[in-house]
């Protein structure tokens, strides 16, 4: 059984957030720290603790999310000039929250993905 997390209270409206997106498969609200003018978290209304769990099962879920991502990049007016989605994959990967997301950042141009060693 999937853990509680704070994204699965914001999905059942038990934790305040600013939602830009919800269907039956994803619930996308801001983040409460943005790193960029947009920055956009797209979670699976399913709990998937991380990247390494998802299965063949989920496919349709991950299409989702990124067709998702789309969606929102050209709401928020961003599409044209680009955007870059992320999702981090347990403790080395910075995985902060243990329930699968994506975030879409833009609005200005971003930096290096990574600092060189």
């Amino acid at each position: 059984m999937a853990i509680e997390t704070i994204f699965s209270k914001i999905i059942r409206r038990e934790v305040p957030a600013q939602i830009v997106y919800e269907d039956e498969l994803v619930t996308a609200f801001r983040d409460i720290h943005p790193q960029a003018p947009t920055h956009v978290l797209i979670v699976p209304n399913k709990v998937i603790p991380t990247a390494a769990d998802v299965t063949a099962a989920d496919e349709p879920l991950l299409g989702r999310m990124f067709t998702v991502a789309a969606q929102i990049a050209r709401t928020e007016g961003i599409d044209a000039d680009g955007y870059r989605l992320i999702v981090n994959c347990r403790d080395h990967g910075a995985q902060e929250v243990y329930h699968l997301h994506m975030h879409l950042l833009g609005g200005r141009k971003l930096g290096a993905m990574l600092a060189r060693a």
